[in-house]
């Protein structure tokens, strides 16, 4: 399969930061485009077909990886999955339990799960779901279709937040009827009146065209929250950091070169973002300062950084992009020195989602797949299992472990830019692995 030449090499720049009394001077440039990710309805004659009779059925397998055209991307990091299942005894047996389709049928944005309930966004409407029964329980939106797409869906002090096309991220309260009433678009009304009476608080976004530092110029396309703080980066190219208890604006970052597609958070507040611009950044707070700083470059994706991941303890660090591979990244005594130690491979196309869930990621793809991966005692990768049935590419997951069994049920479910929502129970037996968390 030929890959498209996403981007090309952007220099290096210094990286500038702004507080509640500083600016951050944008470039002038021109707005990312949504193509920026992956080309998800691009056909190749390589593309794997779904296959619907192996999803609908129990099945049991050993972990296999058969020769593939993504094992020729990245050559110059060494495959972290063991392709031979000899030393493997580890079985996996998943069933596709349901297939959700929402009305109308549009591109599933984004998946989420919070205790029972499993949210899925669809353009700007966000719908809710009993996991259990997939029951649909409430549809509510940004009441303007003008807001565009929802991008993300986190869950932070028992509110719902929701990241928007139109450069807002919305704060909802969900109530005991199961409903969500709107409680504040960020940045609020009083932040921004508070920050617009000093000129110094707007920056440049384009040609004669001013913001303040505290919002967003273009879609918001993530979130992570850790310890009271809300992280959202954007296509704008910036990170902002808002603080949950009183949804103020803390610190906006100037973080890449080009749009920002993805970012995490670790448990020690370590935050990393993937941009377009082939980058993953990290940043943290340095001993005795109040600011996040830049701390990390991490440059070996050929393309697009779409989706990012972390192992439990933050200690391991996934990245898909559109180079049809998953870097594993280890930090070695702290955040200021990782380094990557392999490479998963095996999707068709681009990775466009990752999540990692009781010891196990889950990745997908543009190929229409969802590949289910665990870290062996020698410290390889195995390709547990390969879910498919959708139609279309792969653009969201969320899971979710139950823990009612000794051997680990999780339920996964994967969003296709069809319209469809797959739901699959995963279970795993007779462990031979460590876990990657």
């Amino acid at each position: 399969m030929k890959l498209r030449p996403w981007l090309s090499t952007c220099s290096s720049s210094t990286c500038i930061t702004t507080a509640d009394d500083s600016t951050i001077p944008f470039p002038e440039n021109r707005r990312p485009s949504p193509n920026l990710l992956a080309s998800y309805t691009s056909s190749s004659s390589s593309e794997i077909p779904s296959s619907a009779a192996s999803s609908s059925n129990s099945s049991t397998s050993t972990s296999t990886l058969q020769s593939h055209l993504s094992l020729q991307t990245l050559p110059s990091v060494p495959s972290l999955q063991k392709i031979s299942p000899e030393s493997l005894s580890t079985s996996v047996s998943y069933l596709s339990v349901a297939s959700i389709k929402p009305s109308p049928s549009l591109p599933i944005t984004c998946l989420a799960v919070h205790g029972n309930l499993l949210y899925a966004c669809s353009s700007h409407e966000i719908n809710v779901y009993d996991r259990t029964t997939n029951a649909h329980l409430n549809a509510f939106s940004g009441q303007d279709p003008s807001s565009g797409s929802v991008k993300a869906v986190t869950f932070c002090d028992g509110k719902v937040f929701t990241t928007h096309q139109d450069c807002k991220i919305r704060v909802w309260q969900a109530l005991a009827t199961k409903s969500h009433k709107l409680l504040a678009t960020l940045p609020t009304f009083n932040d921004r009146l508070r920050r617009s009476v000093l000129p110094k608080n707007y920056v440049t976004v384009r040609r004669h065209k001013k913001r303040l530092w505290i919002e967003h110029a273009d879609a918001v396309t993530g979130l992570a929250v850790n310890n009271g703080l809300i992280y959202s980066v954007s296509w704008d190219k910036s990170l902002k950091i808002w603080r949950a208890s009183d949804l103020r604006c803390v610190q906006s970052v100037k973080a890449h070169e080009d749009a920002v597609n993805a970012v995490a958070v670790s448990v020690d507040g370590t935050v990393y973002t993937g941009s377009a611009d082939r980058r993953i950044r990290v940043w943290a707070k340095p001993f005795g300062e109040k600011r996040h700083a830049l701390i990390a470059t991490l440059e070996k994706h050929k393309s697009a950084v779409n989706a990012l991941a972390l192992n439990g303890d933050g200690s391991v660090l996934f990245s898909g992009a559109c180079d049809r591979s998953i870097l594993v990244w280890d930090r070695e005594d702290s955040a200021n020195h990782i380094v990557v130690t392999g490479a998963l491979r095996g999707h068709g196309k681009a990775i466009l989602c990752l999540i990692n869930v009781s010891d196990t990621l889950f990745s997908g793809s543009a190929d229409r797949t969802v590949r289910m991966w665990q870290r062996g005692i020698d410290g390889r990768y195995y390709c547990l299992a390969v879910l498919e049935g959708l139609e279309k590419a792969v653009k969201s997951l969320a899971a979710v472990s139950e823990e009612r069994e000794s051997n680990g049920v999780v339920s996964v479910f994967g969003g296709s830019l069809d319209g469809e929502i797959k739901a699959w129970q995963v279970s795993v037996s007779n462990h031979v692995s460590s876990p990657i968390s």
